[in-house]
């Protein structure tokens, strides 16, 4: 159920018999211009009662039997099988403009593509992905051209044999001769750590399995730290230590988290001289220090954790800086010298709360500070000289755009970089100096073909929603091809949960729906933290309707204001995103003739009084417990899968990984089912397993696309009436 995000190649480490179906064998043709092909009908899932009692309320579902936790029932096998086989003749007819798409979008990829080099330690590293290759190398040189570089790791040839394949980290040993991996071949997030010897090109024995993706050196050079995962929640609970040459059997126990509301992962920091334990939950975050340059050292609480309490940390010199909401919403910036850190009525503010303007990332160098706020859902990047207090900001002309922080991991850099993206600008890395303020471009994405950004316009308007709240929309089209009278399709995608804001950034692939007349939206609904904390605290819990109302609102005022064809609307939104979609196709089904629900968190209740699924204890904070009878009732009354209705509903596309770890399969599968038992339409009802896939999809960049192209041509050939 936690957020989509795509793990990244690098972190921050561096850079960086029966089947159950019952479904007729009754078959049908479906004609094209050239040749036909034989469809199956759809699948109807056996019904089978199961009953859970609660708060007086007995919950009956009759599709729990496909829920299968060892994924090797041949009953639901057969049952996510027969779903695809549906879904393929359905979409053959749709395969041709699958193939235009992929085609177009990968035309438009630089295939030889390198990073901008980071410096960190003695070496600049980057990745480098070449022609056809799925994915990225990495490399390090003594400097920032990267003339001489010495290839570290390739994973394509890791990746051989693999359906899947990832890294989740990469991190170097203090003395640069050791790099750490952390590798996931079955999409379930669950890895295995490895070590190469940079010197000889061996890798050595060490092998650290069932373990979260980070890995952090300690300054010996031999000592590695890590966390191990639950087996059967998925959650990382166990900080252990782990020395070259011994198995796993004997690694220390360094730390273990027995609240098992509290997510747990590791960092370094900046100067290298501590190991960070950090502690979050959704409400409360904390952090404990290790001494890195000790392997006996113990963790130590930064301070004792409290119930409400958020804060991060970073070091320089003598003192720590503190990002936190102590009598803060949106979060202000504190720091404290090193020998006082324990006690808070020590920390001294650096910089204040303001109410209408939100604190949310900072770094720091030798003798400055940038950082990053937001207002009014635009964000801001600010320097300031520490010995001075001089400030300097940093101005943007897009009327929405995307803005961070990146690769800043020297302490003693001159300069800032920052990336930067717009929905008519491709990502840009900038780097800053922090005495002159002058701007260099390190990298400028290109895109290929006949990409003209003057082609192409954004906007960033408000639209009231039901209770008066002023929700952000950013939009972009193509200009010729748009005209504010309503009859553009338009496809708007929303999040709108755990406090994540989807910023209006570039995307390639968006090109190819723009092109065809196509209008994109941003909805920053209710549950990200767009305009501020209150923004998150007014989409969670007993609030969350308002994220659904919201999203429903601002189609209405799309149609009304000109942006849409009011019979041409579609929606996208995955895992939370994914209940987004489920919410508002049970309340407003007719505004929408098309919906892709992807890796979509749809049956909230069920998941949530499960605390052996992965991440449902941690939840509570975010949608409720529902044992508390008060979230239980309102969970009920908006639980996609509880709230299925006899009704008609749009053309839908549901696409899921088998090996999902976030949302678990059979939540999308178990909907579908319903779906199709209740719905009264005639509409299309796809429902595509990735048999190899977790929650982030395809792995390597070429089979990412692909997944694309075939969402996009789901939308298009609904709004040109061809599906």
């Amino acid at each position: 159920m936690k957020k989509l995000i795509l793990t990244s190649f690098i972190s921050s480490s561096i850079v960086l018999a029966l089947t159950g179906c019952g479904s007729s064998t009754v078959s049908h043709t479906v004609s094209k211009a050239n040749d036909s092909v034989t469809a199956v009908a759809p699948p109807i899932a056996k019904k089978i009662a199961h009953e859970t009692k609660i708060h007086g309320y007995v919950m009956q579902d009759n599709y729990h039997w496909l829920r299968d936790d060892s994924r090797s029932d041949p009953k639901v096998l057969a049952h996510l099988e027969r779903e695809n086989t549906y879904s393929d003749s359905i979409l053959n007819s749709t395969q041709a403009l699958q193939n235009t798409l992929f085609n177009e979008i990968k035309s438009r990829m630089v295939k030889d593509k390198r990073s901008v080099p980071v410096k960190d330690g003695k070496f600049f590293y980057f990745t480098e992905t070449l022609g056809e290759q799925e994915y990225p190398s990495l490399y390090r040189s003594d400097n920032v051209s990267g003339k001489g570089a010495k290839l570290l790791f390739d994973m394509n040839i890791h990746a051989q044999g693999h359906n899947y394949y990832n890294i989740a980290d990469f991190s170097i040993s203090t003395n640069g001769d050791l790099l750490a991996y952390s590798e996931d071949t079955l999409s379930r997030r669950i890895y295995t750590i490895r070590v190469k010897n940079l010197v000889t090109g061996n890798t050595l024995s060490d092998e650290l399995i069932g373990v979260q993706g980070g890995v952090v050196w300690g300054n010996d050079d031999k000592t590695l730290y890590y966390v191990k995962k639950d087996p059967v929640s998925l959650l990382g609970t166990q900080v252990f230590r782990h020395t070259l040459g011994t198995p796993q059997s004997a690694d220390e126990l360094v730390y273990n988290e027995k609240d098992n509301t509290y997510y747990t992962y590791i960092s370094k920091s900046k100067g290298g001289e501590y190991v960070y334990i950090h502690h979050s939950s959704t409400e409360s975050k904390g952090v404990s220090i290790i001494d890195a340059n000790n392997a006996k050292a113990q963790p130590q609480r930064f301070i004792e954790r409290e119930k409400g309490l958020e804060y991060s940390i970073a070091k320089l010199k003598d003192w720590f800086y503190i990002s936190t909401n102590l009598n803060a919403v949106n979060f202000k910036l504190m720091k404290v010298h090193e020998s006082q850190y324990s006690n808070k009525a020590n920390w001294q503010t650096v910089i204040q709360h303001d109410s209408k303007e939100k604190f949310e990332d900072f770094a720091l160098f030798d003798s400055h500070l940038v950082y990053k706020t937001r207002k009014m859902g635009q964000a801001y990047i600010t320097i300031r000289d520490l010995a001075s207090g001089k400030e300097h900001p940093l101005e943007f002309n897009d009327p929405a755009y995307l803005v961070n922080l990146t690769g800043n991991k020297e302490l003693g850099n001159g300069a800032v970089r920052i990336s930067y993206s717009s929905m008519t600008t491709p990502k840009t890395t900038f780097e800053i100096d922090l005495n002159t303020y002058t701007k260099a471009i390190l990298k400028e994405a290109k895109i290929l073909g006949d990409f003209n950004a003057d082609n192409y316009a954004s906007e960033r308007i408000f639209v009231t929603a039901r209770d008066g709240k002023k929700v952000p929309v950013s939009l972009v089209y193509r200009k010729e091809l748009f005209k504010k009278d309503g009859t553009n399709p338009i496809l708007q995608y929303a999040y709108g949960s755990y406090g994540y804001t989807r910023d209006a950034s570039f995307s390639n692939s968006k090109l190819s729906l723009l092109d065809r007349g196509f209008v994109y939206a941003i909805a920053h609904i209710r549950g990200s933290q767009m305009l501020g904390r209150q923004w998150y605290e007014d989409g969670k819990k007993l609030n969350k309707k308002n994220t659904f109302n919201d999203f429903i609102d601002v189609t209405r005022a799309l149609v009304k204001q000109g942006y849409a064809d009011k019979d041409r609307v579609y929606a996208q939104g995955g895992s939370a995103g994914g209940l987004l979609m489920g919410a508002v196709v049970n309340q407003a089904p007719e505004l929408y003739h098309g919906v892709h629900a992807a890796v979509p968190f749809v049956d909230v209740i069920n998941t949530m009084l499960d605390e052996t699924l992965p991440l449902t204890t941690n939840e509570y904070d975010e949608w409720g417990n529902p044992n508390e009878k008060v979230y239980f009732d309102y969970m009920r009354s908006y639980s996609p899968y509880d709230q299925v209705k006899t009704q008609d509903y749009p053309n839908m596309l549901v696409t899921t990984g088998l090996h999902d770890s976030q949302v678990q399969y059979f939540e999308p599968a178990k909907w579908v089912a319903k779906l199709r038992e209740k719905k009264t339409d005639s509409n299309k009802l796809l429902f595509k397993v990735d048999m190899q896939a977790g929650h982030g999809g395809a792995s390597g960049r070429y089979n990412s696309i692909k997944d694309r192209a075939l969402h996009y041509a789901f939308f298009v050939e609904l709004a040109n009436g061809r599906l």
